[in-house]
């Protein structure tokens, strides 16, 4: 038998199989934390465990994970946020007013907030030759994904905050030439998991149906 067919790769019961649908499912995009918390570093460590074992174009696992420390930095991110929230607010014309009284971040209360960049290029050529920016971006997106079903597997909140300027939070940030910062992770516990995604129950936007994206 080859090592690519091994018998050591599990085979999961129905119940287990079940029970990553129902992960999947109950997974939202948080913005209300209860403050004052944190997370023991063993939950860390199997978190950052699952955001490395995602999968990456030609293996090449561009994604930086920064975990922000103190509260200068936080109050840092917190401002450049506001900042594009006020843009964006302005942008929007009508609905602007509509859009500021919605909670957009949870930057002050998380018990962990992590910048996520995409990695200066490493020249990897394999799948990504014609695509070399969508496959890195890709990439780091499925590692994010997989942190947020871990963290809901925790039982823990986390929310993607997208509202910044990548310029103005990689210089903030120091990061290195080349750095792409494209999100803002809020992680910790919360009081109550959304029944339903937060825009929706606020009314802003109704998500779509599976006919909507799947095509025959």
């Amino acid at each position: 038998m080859s090592e690519l067919s091994t018998p050591n790769v599990p085979h999961f019961s129905a119940e287990e199989r079940d029970t990553l649908y129902r992960v999947i499912a109950a997974r939202r995009d948080m913005r209300h934390f209860t403050p004052n918390t944190r997370i023991d570093d063993a939950t860390i460590t199997r978190l950052l465990q699952a955001t490395h074992q995602a999968p990456s174009v030609g293996l090449m696992q561009p994604w930086r994970f920064q975990r922000i420390r103190t509260i200068q930095q936080r109050e840092g991110i917190a401002a450049l946020v506001m900042a594009e929230r006020a843009v964006t607010a302005n942008a929007l014309g009508e609905r602007g007013e509509e859009f500021l009284r919605l909670k957009v971040e949870g930057i002050r209360d998380c018990a962990e907030l992590w910048v996520v960049s995409v990695a200066p290029d490493d020249g990897t050529l394999f799948g990504r030759r014609t695509m070399p920016q969508a496959m890195a971006l890709c990439s780091v997106a499925c590692a994010i994904q997989n942190l947020w079903l871990a963290t809901r597997a925790e039982n823990l909140g986390m929310g993607w905050v997208s509202m910044f300027d990548p310029l103005a939070l990689a210089e903030w940030l120091a990061l290195p030439a080349g750095s792409q910062p494209i999100a803002i992770l809020c992680i910790g516990q919360v009081e109550a998991f959304y029944s339903a995604p937060m825009l929706e129950l606020e009314g802003w936007r109704q998500g779509r149906t599976l006919d909507d994206g799947f095509f025959t």
